[in-house]
This record gives C-alpha cells, structure tokens and sequence, in this order.
C-alpha cells in the first residue's frame, strides 16, 4: 500500500537525521549505525511507513560499515539507477524513502551475490515473536 506524505508531514514523524536519510537520501557515517553488528531473529521494517522489508535471515556480515542483506521481501524494495551512474539506489516501495544502494557480484557467498547496504535509520527491526 502507497504511503504518500508531505515533507511537512514527514518532518513531524521523523528526526531530523531520519528526514535526512529517507527523504533527502543521506547516508549515516560508516560504522556508526545501530544495526551494522546487529544480528537477532526477526525483521527489519522501513522507519518511514513500517513496511517489512528484510528478513533477519538475509542478514550478513559484509564488513562495509552498514548492515548488509542478499535480497529483500519480494515487493518490499524499488531499484533505480544512482545520480552517479555507477549505482543502484534501493527505495521502499512502499513510501519511497531511501534505504541505500545494492551492488551485485562482488563475490560474497550468498544466494544472490547482492549486498545491500542499508543505513541502520532506514530500518527498525521487529523481534520474532
């Protein structure tokens, strides 16, 4: 289901760092994010519109500094070429806040040879159970 807000609204939900990241599509320093060395059961759901989006069990440890997932819930996240032309930004498709970037083949043994690299404040996870 579409979430479709104003920036006035998204600025009344969100903390300023959250406004920055998802809808100004900023990047939170390496290393620094809640969720980069995180690794319990559950799922992590966007912070804008709640949408689940990763399954923990997709979770890696890429080293690159932000928590690292090998592929989303189906539906869950949009792909769109990057202003730079050398990269993938992924989006929740449900509310269109950023999430980060998705690379492919760098050798990482997972099933889809994808990493991506989502900023700790675009999601928050859900515990199983």
């Amino acid at each position: 289901m579409a979430v479709q807000k104003s920036e006035e609204e998204w600025r009344a939900v969100l903390s300023p760092e959250q406004f920055r990241i998802l809808r100004q599509k900023g990047t939170e320093e390496r290393g620094t994010g809640e969720y980069n060395k995180f690794y319990e059961e559950g799922v992590y759901n966007c912070t804008g519109c709640k949408t689940p989006l990763y399954k923990s069990a997709t979770k890696f440890d890429s080293g690159c500094g932000w928590p690292a997932f090998f592929e989303g819930l189906p539906g869950a996240i949009n792909r769109s070429p990057d202003a730079d032309g050398r990269r993938t930004e992924i989006t929740c498709a449900a509310c269109g806040g950023h999430l980060g970037h998705v690379f492919k083949g760098e050798g990482f043994s997972t099933p889809t040879d994808e990493r991506h690299c989502v900023n700790s404040v675009s999601v928050k996870f859900v515990p199983e159970n």
